[in-house]
């Protein structure tokens, strides 16, 4: 299988992995409290990686001189990306949660061209245009409406520009360390972020929950496929081809969010809608024009 293909499939598994969380969340909050699926999902994650490395003998030891780099990694993704999605979509839906997500590609040239001295080809610029022009199409349905409070949306924001210093940092850490291992050590740093605010907020109301099977399963679900193999993929890609190309693809999450909606909550897909899902599917195809393999 060639690079190219390789590239193009990790990053749309993770997009719809990530679609898929904006779902498991809501489903978790039927019994959990936003610090407490975050704590959840990342012992799950880091657990299950690290058994998973250690049996492959695939774990990359993580050198001193590294440590800042990863605690700065866990600072922007787990805790603050985490803090603002998981906190927002308690006000905005997932629909209006996913939407602002995928501004991320928006930004995301600005913060390569800043850090990295990147250039950035009229490919490139008219892959986000014309991706952003289909997400506009499926957010300004006839049934839909933005209205959301201002709260739940600048927490969104929050997770955006979390997703974006991840990205920065991301390129700083030494190629020798794989995907996974990088995903790991994150996860497991990040915990540390969450426990003293879990600790003193929700700990002391465990006992008040109403726990049901189908939170507990939301709740796997991100830690499995959200929380490890998303970013494992995210990762993966993002070293090869860089910021602004990778970003490209959170476009396809509102996309891939409404898709689901129709699946799992029996929603309708207008035309409007799908003609917006070809158009940012374009866009993303449009970007990678000339793909060439690059180190990171």
């Amino acid at each position: 299988m060639s690079e190219r293909v390789k590239v193009l499939g990790s990053m749309v598994l993770s997009m719809i992995c990530w679609a898929f969380s904006f779902v498991w969340i809501k489903q978790a909050f039927i019994s959990f409290n936003p610090l407490t699926i975050v704590v959840l999902r990342l012992l799950v994650s880091a657990l299950l990686l690290f058994t998973i490395l250690k049996l492959s003998g695939r774990l990359v030891k993580l050198r001193k001189a590294d440590f800042k780099w990863f605690i700065l990694l866990a600072f922007f993704e787990p805790f603050l990306y985490f803090m603002g999605e998981s906190f927002g979509l308690e006000l905005v839906s997932s629909t209006v949660g996913a939407v602002i997500v995928s501004t991320i590609p928006l930004f995301a040239p600005i913060t390569d061209k800043l850090f990295f001295k990147s250039k950035v080809s009229w490919a490139n610029i008219m892959g986000i245009f014309v991706s952003f022009a289909g997400v506009l199409l499926i957010i300004f349905k006839d049934d839909f409406s933005l209205t959301a409070p201002l709260k739940g949306i600048l927490l969104v924001f929050l997770a955006v520009i979390a997703a974006l210093g991840y990205s920065v940092v991301l390129k700083k850490i030494p190629s020798h360390y794989n995907s996974v291992s990088i995903i790991t050590y994150q996860n497991a740093i990040g915990i540390f972020f969450f426990l003293p605010l879990f600790l003193i907020y929700d700990v002391p109301r465990l006992g008040e929950l109403k726990i049901t099977s189908e939170a507990i399963t939301a709740v796997v679900l991100l830690a499995v496929f959200a929380s490890s193999l998303a970013f494992i993929f995210f990762t993966y890609g993002i070293r090869i081809i860089g910021i602004t190309k990778a970003n490209v693809f959170v476009n396809m999450i509102p996309v891939f969010t409404a898709i689901i909606a129709w699946w799992v909550l029996g929603e309708i897909i207008t035309i409007q809608m799908m003609i917006g899902i070809a158009i940012v599917v374009s866009g993303v195809f449009v970007s990678q024009i000339k793909l060439k393999k690059r180190g990171v």
